[in-house]
């Protein structure tokens, strides 16, 4: 490992990754429970202290010059892993349910073959820049994940928690095809001019 494979920016990108498997502990104390909100509000904010990582990790990586191949590596994938796992908790108990799945599999989606795309394009060393617009896209879906992971927790405080988290996957998902479109765009010069 490099010298900055325990440096703060990276020991925060792990500590994103250990976070997915605590966030699914929650979800299954939630049945264990007599009352689900306990482990509502545990989820919630396990999963808002991993997303501020997501911002703070990089952040710090550029300031202390702290940027690492395992880093730059790590990142994405814990972003991934997070999102991924929250939406999946969220369909498995009903939180998304009907239509509004449809906004999680279009982020799942686009996730899954914008990495394909990237690992692919690294192979040819094309480097794809994360847009302005994809980084409000991760901040949407964390905002959205975060009001369904309140759900009926927060129902209690603020009325209409789960309608906001839905419109707001809608938002996310829209603006996931679009840039995922991006990407695609860039990538696909590439992959054609074989």
């Amino acid at each position: 490992m490099g010298k900055h494979a325990w440096s703060l920016p990276n020991l925060l990108t792990y500590g994103r990754i250990v976070a997915v498997p605590l966030v699914v502990l929650c979800f299954f104390l939630e049945g264990k429970l007599k009352s689900s909100d306990p482990a509502r509000w545990m989820a919630l904010a396990i999963f808002v202290v991993a997303s501020l990582t997501d911002y703070l990790d990089g952040y710090l990586a550029r300031i202390w010059q702290q940027t690492s191949n395992i880093g730059r590596m790590l990142d994405p994938i814990a972003d991934k892993l997070l999102v991924s796992a929250a939406l999946l908790l969220l369909a498995a108990d009903g939180t998304i349910a009907g239509w509004a799945l449809w906004a999680a599999i279009i982020i799942l989606c686009r996730e899954i073959l914008v990495s394909g795309l990237r690992e692919y394009l690294a192979e040819l060393k094309v480097s794809v820049p994360v847009t302005r617009l994809a980084k409000w896209k991760t901040t949407m879906q964390m905002v959205a994940i975060g009001f369904l992971l309140a759900g009926p927790a927060g129902e209690k405080i603020l009325p209409y928690t789960v309608e906001i988290g839905i419109v707001l996957l809608w938002i996310s998902a829209v603006v996931t095809l679009y840039t995922g479109y991006d990407y695609f765009r860039a990538g696909l010069k590439h992959v054609v001019g074989e």
